[in-house]
């Protein structure tokens, strides 16, 4: 398939790093394509960022059939532009199109036209370490229809954010709450896809936490409301007795590209690393006997975020000093290094331009 490219008449200007933020600003293009039945994913193009005009019937306002991705490109000291494991993205994009009745994109067209919309905003990607350009590819329904079934038609689109640090906190650990009320996600439903439903299911729980002075909710599963499964924009980690600890993949659980990327280095690393349930109580003993040294999250924002406290109902577990963890500093340089070009890629993770 084609891309015709349609440029800005007066291009904008990417502001300071030092100003980055995440998720406010927004490059001159974007990339959009469609879908119907007859035509398959048509008319691909590079095209000034604008608004959409859609129906107030239109299926997705009304019954949440969306799915997104989310990824980075890093820019290295020598000026290349590089992606982190691009090709698992897409992979996962069409696990969830799959999951929501969505019809399949081309993963390795998908990329192709992400490359070529890099090329064309790549003043846009920042340079300084910590700082990267963050992509958004999304599928929404697009039929104007008043009824509960799968839309016909669809649009995918690509918008680009230049960004800084996710948390406000940087690298520093932040604090996570337990919610005892809310539940996110059950085994057997969409959990386990990347869709916008699953983010509103987190909101109200969300803001409560940040009302207690928390930066985000870490999920239990829906069932039993024992057993520990995710943070709200990223998968868990835990050091239990020089045991490398996640919760495994279940049905309601986002499988991270990051999350895979530290399990894959943990075992090179020759540590014992375990995908298994972990409960609540399990997790509470480990705190109290001093075994639990360590938690962090990961996920295509953050990367690597360490976590200092986690409340559970009144139980409040600090964990560390306040600072950094050894091995979440280990895991975040690892990432790092690779993805802004510092060392040697040796996973074969890096997709350049």
């Amino acid at each position: 398939m084609d891309i015709s490219i349609t440029r800005v008449e007066k291009q904008g200007k990417r502001p300071e790093d030092s100003a980055l933020g995440f998720g406010t600003i927004f490059t001159d293009h974007m990339f959009n394509m469609d879908y119907n039945p007859e035509k398959g994913w048509h008319n691909a193009r590079i095209e000034p960022l604008h608004n959409f005009s859609i129906s107030p019937a239109t299926m997705t306002l009304h019954y949440g059939q969306t799915i997104f991705e989310g990824l980075k490109a890093y820019k290295t000291a020598k000026g290349e532009i590089q992606l982190f494991r691009p090709q698992e993205n897409f992979k996962r994009l069409n696990s969830s199109a799959r999951g929501l009745c969505i019809p399949e994109i081309d993963e390795a067209f998908a990329l192709e036209a992400l490359k070529e919309l890099l090329k064309v905003e790549k003043e846009w990607i920042p340079e300084t370490p910590g700082t990267s350009l963050y992509i958004r590819p999304t599928v929404f329904a697009t039929d104007p229809f008043l009824g509960v079934r799968a839309s016909h038609t669809y649009r995918y689109f690509v918008l680009l954010s230049p960004v800084g640090a996710y948390y406000a906190e940087g690298f520093n650990p932040v604090k996570i709450l337990i919610s005892k009320d809310h539940v996110r996600a059950v085994r057997g439903g969409v959990g386990e896809y990347k869709t916008a439903g699953n983010y509103a299911a987190s909101l109200l729980a969300s803001e409560k936490a940040k009302e207690e002075g928390y930066a985000q909710v870490l999920w239990l599963d829906g069932v039993e409301q024992k057993y520990i499964e995710e943070v709200g924009a990223m998968n868990i980690f835990f050091v239990i007795n020089d045991e490398l600890v996640t919760p495994m993949l279940n049905g309601s659980i986002l499988p991270g590209i990051t999350r895979n990327s530290v399990l894959q280095l943990g075992r090179k690393w020759g540590m014992k690393v375990s995908e298994r349930k972990i409960s609540i109580d399990e997790l509470a003993q480990a705190h109290k006997d001093g075994s639990l040294t360590e938690a962090f999250g990961s996920g295509t924002a953050a990367v690597i975020s360490p976590v200092g406290e986690i409340k559970y109902g009144d139980n409040i577990m600090h964990i560390g000093d306040g600072t950094p963890g050894k091995l979440a500093v280990k895991f975040n340089e690892a990432i790092t290094n690779i993805q802004y070009g510092m060392a040697e890629d040796t996973e074969n993770w890096i997709e350049k331009l």
